[in-house]
């Protein structure tokens, strides 16, 4: 395979996760009005672990090194274990399109980490970039206002911007794995990690178990296991696996404006015009923050 073949497969897996992912806040919305959260989660980790079952023995290039097992563990208990958890609550509070706005600042988030635990460079311009989105991320919780879908969308924001910090610290951890490890072989550590995780938070007195079947609550569980947890995550490893992860993190940036655009017309859910222009501002940040001269130096 040449190296512009590579390059475009990956590019391709990358588009694919992010369009799923997007889909993913409005599936989530869907599944949580039938069931508790913790049940939705942990269903589609299951479901994902069972998908696995199948397929184990075929996975390949796993080259297992001496303490591996604290990055491995730190990646999924980053994501899908804590950030699940916060992105759970996060739905609660608030609604799918500005939960999916506050997913532009991982891309600037990964940046810094970078900078600080890999040594890669941080220009002045990704910098404003990231203040400019942070500003615009604060302005759109502070000007939100309670619906009936959104009933307390600070407090969700807030549980959404925790979410990013997880799924900061699993990007970082995932760009130090996959060099040693098949991108699918660690999307399966991550449903296998997040089916233990979730299993326990079942038992939960603040837990409520399903009493009846629900068709559209399960479904919408398939759909996640199958589709977002293994599709959209193995896509996502393997493009990560293939080009620079600041390349990869940057197409984060299409999850808030394609969940917008399902949102609306999915679910019905509307901005105030001072969130549109705080959601103006994030994307303006997150644009103003792609270096070009390092995207060409890459």
């Amino acid at each position: 395979m040449g190296i512009a073949e590579g390059k475009t497969k990956a590019l391709l897996a990358l588009w694919a996760a992010v369009l799923l992912w997007a889909s993913s806040f409005i599936v989530l919305k869907i599944a949580f009005q039938r069931f508790d959260p913790m049940v939705v989660i942990f269903g589609r980790m299951f479901v994902a672990s069972l998908c696995f079952l199948l397929v184990f023995r075929n996975l390949r290039h796993i080259d297992y090194r001496p303490g591996d097992w604290k990055l491995l563990a730190f990646m999924g208990i980053c994501e899908p274990g804590l950030y699940f958890v916060f992105e759970a609550l996060a739905l609660t509070y608030t609604d799918a399109s500005q939960a999916g706005m506050i997913c532009a600042l991982l891309p600037l988030m990964v940046a810094l980490v970078a900078r600080l635990t890999l040594d890669e460079p941080l220009t002045r311009r990704t910098a404003t970039g990231f203040g400019l989105a942070i500003v615009g991320a604060v302005v759109l919780s502070s000007v939100a206002e309670a619906t009936d879908t959104a009933s307390n969308p600070i407090l969700g924001n807030f549980l959404e911007f925790l979410a990013m910090i997880c799924a900061c610290g699993y990007m970082i951890a995932l760009k130090k794995l996959t060099p040693r490890y098949d991108p699918w072989f660690l999307t399966m550590v991550q449903a296998f990690t997040g089916s233990l995780f979730f299993f326990p938070l079942l038992f939960l007195p603040t837990t409520e178990l399903p009493t009846a079947f629900d068709t559209t609550g399960v479904l919408s569980i398939l759909y996640l296991g199958v589709f977002v947890t293994i599709g959209a995550y193995g896509m996502y490893n393997y493009g990560m696996s293939k080009i620079p992860a600041a390349q990869a993190s940057a197409f984060i940036n299409l999850i808030p404006v394609i969940t917008l655009i399902l949102g609306m017309v999915l679910l019905g859910e509307r901005l105030n015009w001072m969130q549109y222009a705080a959601s103006a501002l994030v994307i303006a940040g997150v644009y103003v923050s792609q270096d070009r001269k390092a995207a060409q130096a890459d």
